[in-house]
């Protein structure tokens, strides 16, 4: 049955995969496509012809810029749901195009002086009492924020059951800038009962007092928290305050009061907010 499957000389075989040499040494180191023979005495690599189809795949989605890594995914899956993973991945791709497309209207309006758009922000002032709250921080990526933020709320709320339960709305602060070159740290805040704060920290619960303050905050809805869009909201913010001969006294943070999952895209569901002296 051999016959019907011949090996093929590393050189025959990249060119009827259009595949270079290179890249199947390549993908060899990887494990994605190991050769079927390789010569003790010359060390030449050899494949079975039947292994054009997955050199080919390999190419195609190359083609889509997937990572080896997920190629190696997809080469392994039943044919069903490596269909469901090729899907997966280019949903990725447009979401994050689509990211990039908007953070560059945002750049070019930002590079060029301009205000456009500014002014559908309504910039408002609140003082803000002292809280004791349940915190979590970690360094974290722009792509992660989606994930951790919930799941995090999620868990701190369960914890603070125990002292009460949740007494205003958590919020996360952003203690240095989250970016494709920097990962903050943020810390997420859910606040208690400020009578049960000692009782938490006797526990060994992460715990500490937020001080009372002034800020300066504007309200967003669902769609304009997704980034890149919640950065011109940011700089509305900043802006207002600048214009208004102000000075920030503390990082800014992201107040969460509705239930995200239940929320359309339409609602409001959080408040852009800076400490302001």
């Amino acid at each position: 049955m051999e016959d019907d499957d011949p090996l093929l000389s590393i050189g025959v075989f990249a060119r009827r995969a259009r595949l270079s040499p290179k890249a199947l040494r390549v993908y060899d180191r990887q494990g994605l496509l190991t050769p079927d023979r390789v010569d003790a005495m010359t060390g030449y690599r050899y494949y079975r012809q039947s292994r054009l189809a997955a050199a080919r795949l390999i190419v195609r989605l190359r083609g889509l810029d997937m990572p080896l890594a997920r190629i190696a995914e997809v080469l392994a899956a039943p044919e069903p749901e490596a269909a469901g993973l090729v899907a997966a991945y280019w949903e990725g791709v447009e979401r994050r195009v689509a990211a990039q497309r908007e953070l560059a209207v945002h750049l070019r309006i930002q590079l060029s002086g301009g205000t456009e758009g500014m002014d559908k922000y309504e910039i408002r002032q609140r003082d803000v009492p002292e809280q004791v709250v349940l915190v979590e921080q970690r360094h974290v990526r722009p792509e992660d924020l989606s994930v951790w933020i919930p799941e995090t709320c999620t868990r701190l709320e369960e914890e603070a059951r125990a002292y009460g339960g949740v007494v205003a709305a958590p919020f996360v602060v952003y203690h240095g800038e989250v970016n494709e070159d920097s990962d903050g740290p943020v810390e997420l805040c859910v606040p208690i009962d400020p009578l049960r704060g000692p009782e938490a920290a006797e526990a060994g619960t992460a715990v500490r007092t937020e001080p009372a303050h002034r800020e300066a905050y504007t309200t967003l809805t669902k769609a304009q928290v997704e980034y890149p869009q919640i950065l011109s909201a940011y700089d509305a913010v900043y802006r207002w305050i600048e214009t208004n001969g102000g000075g920030e006294t503390g990082p800014g943070r992201e107040v969460y009061f509705a239930d995200w999952a239940s929320a359309g895209s339409a609602t409001e569901v959080c408040d852009i907010a800076v400490p302001v002296a």
